[in-house]
């Protein structure tokens, strides 16, 4: 059985009046009011240096995103072993506010650029008195991107999509091909293989057991001619692991090579692996 692989890595980024912004219940943490009133600045369009900022989405706060207001080890190794694995983080230390007020008073006047930044969508805050940290970030996994059923439509769908008009893959030149079917064999494959890669923490077409593409489609149960395999790590969304391959000129001469008339594809994520999340796309031609 020929087979074809191909892999991919990821590299794996104002002071204006207000309105009252703590007229919150007296049983609401200071913590929790901080949030909520960083998340009302972030709903309105602000002035910060020197320039307009657009609404920005509200954040979610994040128990494993609460790094004690003292430490200054690294920062995504700590969230890491959290639980959380961080695409972008910010730490922001305050020093002297007494209150969630003063606190936010101090972020406002200081860190406006980072409180109304829309790459962040979670939100952890400790305190410790007069001290506060707040840490800002990404996770790996878009939030939007939902279970493995949806994600691998999605990856049938867009590959599809690729294959229905002429593409350069590098300096080789393709012609539309026939769209692809699903393979639930190669499906089972694919998902096999991106666990094992989250959950061990490696990337590579062969497994640690030295098993390669072809050897987990016959596991799988598959039995055709020939296998491909597009593998990604550190994409947080289907359309961004697609979009690594289409760019890969190698990828891309897999994605859109006529020989193959089925596919499985899927992905997984450990928050304690290097990458977060790794995909995995098997074409087969039976």
């Amino acid at each position: 059985m020929r087979q074809a692989v191909r892999c991919s890595r990821v590299v794996s980024l104002c002071l204006i009046p207000l309105l009252p912004l703590f007229a919150l219940p007296v049983h609401a943490s200071g913590e929790r009011q901080l949030v909520e009133a960083i998340n009302d600045y972030r709903a309105q369009p602000q002035r910060c240096e020197r320039r307009m900022v657009k609404v920005s989405t509200p954040l979610v706060l994040k128990p494993n995103l609460a790094l004690p207001v003292g430490y200054g080890g690294g920062l995504r190794e700590r969230l890491k072993a959290a639980g959380y694995q961080a695409v972008t983080v910010r730490s922001i230390r305050l020093v002297g506010a007494y209150d969630a007020e003063e606190a936010f008073d101090m972020l406002q006047s200081d860190y406006c650029a980072a409180l109304l930044d829309t790459q962040f969508a979670d939100i952890g805050v400790t305190r410790a008195r007069n001290e506060w940290r707040v840490v800002l970030a990404r996770p790996v996994l878009d939030a939007q991107l939902g279970d493995g059923r949806s994600a691998s439509k999605a990856l049938l769908a867009q590959v599809n999509a690729a294959r229905a008009k002429p593409r350069l893959c590098g300096r080789q030149r393709f012609a539309a091909a026939r769209p692809l079917t699903w393979n639930t064999a190669l499906g089972a494959a694919a998902q096999q293989h991106s666990r094992t890669m989250a959950n061990r923490n490696y990337f590579a077409h062969r497994d640690p057991d030295g098993d390669m593409p072809a050897d987990r489609a016959w596991d799988a149960g598959y039995r055709g001619r020939q296998i491909g395999e597009n593998i990604a790590a550190g994409q947080g969304s289907p359309s961004k692991a697609m979009a690594g391959w289409l760019a890969s000129p190698g990828h891309c001469a897999n994605l859109m090579n006529p020989v193959f008339t089925q596919v499985g594809a899927a992905y997984a994520a450990n928050p304690r692996s290097d990458k977060g999340v790794y995909w995995t796309m098997l074409f087969g031609a039976p």
